[in-house]
């Protein structure tokens, strides 16, 4: 069997393996030593070959807390085929490289700062960067890091799957912008090689390791829906952007200009119309966790709803004044939350509120940050989700005068009907997260203890691996309870639609979210 692998592993294009790189990695703790074997062969020719992509997609797993996976990455990369000069000086610089900046985004900053210098934080780093004998190192953006695979008729071993060639970092701007969110995520500035600013953002005290993933998924999820001519011709897709891992506590994403967000634009708008409510006052309106669904219901619509009217749709008609462009962007916005509502129903994707969707003001599409909330967790906070996805009324209303029905139920469905008809694709995506610790399942001492020496399979991951097979099935779950037979494309859609819409689930969600907005 062994000679088998190794005979198609020859003769198969390295790319191939590149898509499913984040999975090999995830089992470099198998227990049976010849699979190590084979899975450490495969990671070092795809470094040799490809070491930029590879080594930002290795080194949060290099920084690993957890022993036996950053003893197995150590193992592989002090490997004697990646031990010619320039590999170890890439590898050593790459490493000095995360080093500094897990410690510039671990740096204690005062809540009253807003700008700040990274001379005063960390002198060692631009002088790391500016050193004459520094690696080439890619500037780590979805440009540069998306795989482009050959036409299926075409395949060859000659194929380049990084047509755009890589800008590599030669410094890093002084200015060092602190965002006012709990966390303190900061903005740097990588100065690229070909003389471009590349704006990057070091979020800690966060495991983006999940969002890594996720937009894994995503990127599949897109190469999928230009495949089927459905949705090509409807230029369904999801915006992607890097995601940098670089321990379980921080990383680097990739700053995306021109994006506003959900909450801000209403809150805007609402105070131009003088109806902005203080915090205070919302919280005079909210009910108690304990009250019955009629009073949640009574209060939902005569008081929350009726002081935050829909008013998005004015946003898409100031920022886009002339007749073409407003119905290119709202036709944009509704696409693209469609697909990124139906994708996100299938991952159990949670914690929706109005910061975490924003739109961009260039041309309407909407994106989606922040992807911790994964698997349904968000059905076990204090106040439980109990919606699918955000549709919100200011949201409906905002694609016009038939709402929901029209090209927004037709790019659902669209959408839905090629995620279940790729099922195993997206399943092959899901399931490492089983035996990858890049998720917080919930662990008993002997599953902590297992973690440590081999492969962990948690059963709450089972679990969830096996909600989402049968979402992609038409088999709705609600409350522990699951419906025997598998609904149609279009059934499924339409329940999904309702469920997110329902007065009665909205009325329940806790205010924070956002629910009236």
């Amino acid at each position: 069997m062994t000679k088998l692998i190794d005979m198609f592993l020859e003769r198969l294009p390295s790319y191939i393996f590149l898509t499913a790189f984040s999975q090999l990695v995830s089992r470099i703790c198998h227990p049976q030593k010849q699979v190590y074997i084979e899975l450490k062969s495969i990671i070092i020719k795809l470094i040799l070959q490809y070491p930029q992509q590879s080594l930002w997609m290795i080194i949060s797993v290099i920084k690993s807390s957890y022993t036996v996976r950053s003893k197995r990455c150590a193992e592989i990369l002090n490997d004697s085929r990646l031990k010619t000069p320039s590999m170890i000086k890439l590898v050593g610089d790459f490493t000095k490289l995360a080093e500094k900046l897990i410690e510039l985004c671990n740096k204690e900053i005062p809540d009253n700062v807003q700008v700040t210098s990274v001379n005063a934080l960390l002198r060692t780093l631009p002088r790391l960067l500016t050193k004459n004998d520094f690696s080439e190192i890619m500037i780590p953006t979805q440009k540069f890091r998306k795989l482009i695979l050959p036409n299926p008729d075409f395949q060859n071993s000659q194929h380049n799957p990084f047509p755009n060639h890589y800008v590599h970092i030669v410094g890093i701007e002084d200015e060092v912008v602190i965002l006012q969110s709990l966390q303190h995520p900061r903005k740097i500035t990588f100065r690229g090689s070909d003389g471009n600013l590349y704006v990057q953002m070091l979020k800690p005290k966060d495991d983006l390791r999940k969002d890594f993933r996720l937009m894994e998924f995503n990127d599949i999820v897109n190469q999928l829906l230009s495949r089927e001519p459905e949705s090509r011709q409807r230029r369904l897709n999801i915006r992607l952007y890097s995601v940098v891992p670089l321990n379980e506590e921080c990383g680097l994403i990739e700053w995306v200009p021109n994006l506003i967000g959900l909450r801000p634009v209403l809150m805007k708008l609402y105070k131009q119309m003088g109806l902005a409510m203080k915090v205070r006052e919302l919280k005079q309106y909210c009910c108690n966790q304990r009250d019955s669904l009629v009073k949640k219901r009574e209060v939902f619509l005569k008081c929350l709803l009726v002081k935050h009217p829909p008013v998005l749709s004015e946003w898409f008609r100031k920022t886009f004044p002339d007749a073409q462009g407003w119905l290119t962007a709202r036709t944009a916005y509704i696409r693209t939350t469609a697909v990124i509502s139906m994708v996100g129903y299938i991952v159990g994707l949670g914690d929706r509120h109005g910061e975490n969707i924003l739109f961009d003001s260039t041309c309407g599409d909407t994106m989606h940050v922040d992807f911790n909330c994964l698997f349904n967790k968000g059905e076990s906070f204090e106040w439980p989700e109990r919606v699918p996805f955000r549709l919100t009324h200011n949201m409906v209303t905002a694609m016009g005068p038939l709402g929901v029905e029209g090209v927004f139920r037709k790019s659902c469905a669209c959408t839905l009907r090629v995620l279940r008809s790729n099922s195993t694709t997206l399943m092959s995506i899901v399931t490492p997260f089983v035996y990858d610790p890049l998720v917080s399942w919930p662990r008993n001492a002997l599953g902590a203890a297992s973690a440590q020496t081999s492969e962990l399979t948690n059963e709450k991951a089972m679990e969830h691996i096996r909600n989402i097979e049968l979402r992609l099935q038409g088999i709705i779950r609600t409350k522990g309870r699951s419906s025997s037979i598998p609904l149609s494309v279009e059934g499924q859609t339409n329940n999904l639609i309702q469920e997110a819409m329902s007065i009665d689930n909205l009325c329940q969600m806790y205010f924070g979210w956002g629910p009236y907005l």
